[in-house]
């Protein structure tokens, strides 16, 4: 915080000044035929500087810049750079900084400190011992094209002349795997992982479990028949699939008309047993944090309840956009990135049913195990969807069948009304959104 306030305190009249330092440590082990192929351990740190005029008559003007150093006179070399790319910045009269809300921060423990005492000794043997447990596991894994371990330590200070002032630590650590099994000309990829904030939390036997089942089960995956029928979203395909509906809850892209959530607050936008939110406070959520990236507290934001539509997420200048106040929603990719607003925590309230009731409940349906193409077959604006899938029949309510080279195609408005299950399955994952099983009905699979 020491070189934060020294940067802000730089700031001259007709100008505010934000201040983001950053400094961290990440190992990475990747482990690969019995041995280390690539070991690294590096210490990073940086700050990115913010520089508001506030004098014009035409509206504030923004300028930023960054340098991956905290030497002093390259921090003082970074005020000059974001002080002169303000004086050629484009007015915008919602510009604005971060003020104190009165919202308290919650009182989070992010910070294991044996992902930094656990000697590298440890995380190697740890890695090896993961691509032998896969190679031995069963007799149909042909090859481990991974196994990798990582972890990482970041210490963020953010201060501004505003009156912001927030520090905040965290670490993680990651275990991960990938198993190709095959049968003759067949072959399938399975991927396990697993992640916790230090060392000890990390699981090798699940990785190691989830990489072979994967990648076993796919194996003689045929083309499908076409057919509309229900189909059984698994865990980690609907944490990218909430990833994407909480870009569309986005302030920012309901005010420039880029959500299909735009002019719907009030609304049932999906089934009465669909209830979602963004609670970076839960310690549980791989990116929980006390502050967004502007530095005001993070908060709970309900966003959908019983289905219906309460609101969206913003970040100062987006609630300034939209005539509303800031969720606590900023967020940046490090000290080289400027605040935006986004979801960091987003979770579906869990329902009473595991994956295998849910798949007795549906009887026939289709288990989609992986997307393929979400970028490209996911239009968060016209709420079109259409992905390449593959996963496995579901028949009188157990899996059957693998089947692969196959689509599954609606609407996000439709499937959203067409949720029949919501899983108790609720998985933490590295991404924006938690995991767990869903079950939407109607939908389209084009096949043979």
């Amino acid at each position: 915080m020491t070189l934060a306030e020294r940067v802000i305190s730089a700031a001259r009249g007709g100008e505010e000044v934000e201040a983001y330092v950053a400094r961290g440590h990440d190992v990475e082990v990747c482990a690969y035929d019995g041995d280390v192929e690539s070991l690294s351990s590096a210490t990073t740190g940086g700050v990115g500087v913010r520089v508001l005029l506030t004098g014009g008559a035409e509206g504030p003007r923004l300028g930023f810049a960054w340098a991956g150093s905290l030497e002093p006179e390259v921090v003082d070399e970074t005020v000059r750079a974001a002080r002169d790319n303000a004086a050629f910045a484009t007015p915008d009269a919602h510009l604005a900084f971060a003020t104190p809300d009165g919202v308290d921060p919650a009182a989070l423990d992010l910070w294991d400190p044996t992902v930094g005492e656990v000697p590298t000794d440890d995380k190697v043997a740890l890695a090896l011992d993961l691509e032998r447990r896969l190679r031995s596991a069963d007799r149909r894994i042909r090859q481990v094209p991974s196994a990798d371990y990582a972890d990482e330590r970041v210490e963020v200070a953010l201060a501004s002349t505003t009156g912001i002032r927030a520090v905040s630590r965290r670490t993680g650590a990651y275990l991960s795997a990938a198993a190709i099994a095959g049968e003759g000309a067949d072959s399938h990829t399975g991927v396990g992982f697993s992640v916790a904030r230090g060392f000890g939390g990390l699981d090798p036997d699940r990785v190691s479990i989830e990489a072979v089942e994967r990648s076993t089960r796919m194996l003689g995956a045929v083309k499908p028949t076409s057919d509309r029928l229900t189909v059984i979203f698994d865990r980690r395909v609907v944490s990218t699939l909430l990833g994407i509906i909480s870009a569309a809850l986005s302030g920012e892209a309901v005010v420039k008309g880029r959500s299909f959530f735009a002019g719907r607050t009030g609304e049932q936008v999906a089934t009465g047993s669909f209830t979602l939110v963004d609670d970076p406070t839960d310690p549980r959520a791989f990116r929980a944090s006390a502050y967004d990236a502007e530095g005001l507290a993070c908060r709970r934001n309900l966003l959908v309840e019983s289905g219906v539509l309460l609101g969206f997420l913003y970040d100062t200048v987006s609630a300034r956009r939209a005539g509303t106040a800031s969720t606590g929603s900023a967020v940046r990719g490090g000290y080289a990135g400027a605040p935006g607003v986004g979801a960091r925590a987003v979770v579906l309230a869990p329902g009473d049913q595991s994956q295998e009731a849910i798949m007795s409940s549906v009887g026939e349906g289709l288990f989609v195990q992986s997307i393929i193409g979400v970028h490209s077959g996911v239009n968060p604006v016209s709420g079109d969807f259409s992905v390449g899938v593959e996963g496995l029949m579901v028949r009188d309510g157990k899996l059957a069948e693998p089947i692969r080279e196959a689509t599954v195609a609606s609407t996000l408005q439709r499937m959203l009304l067409s949720v029949v299950h919501v899983g108790n399955d609720l998985e933490w994952l590295p991404g924006v959104a938690a995991g767990q099983t869903v079950a939407v009905g109607d939908m389209q699979l084009s096949g043979n």
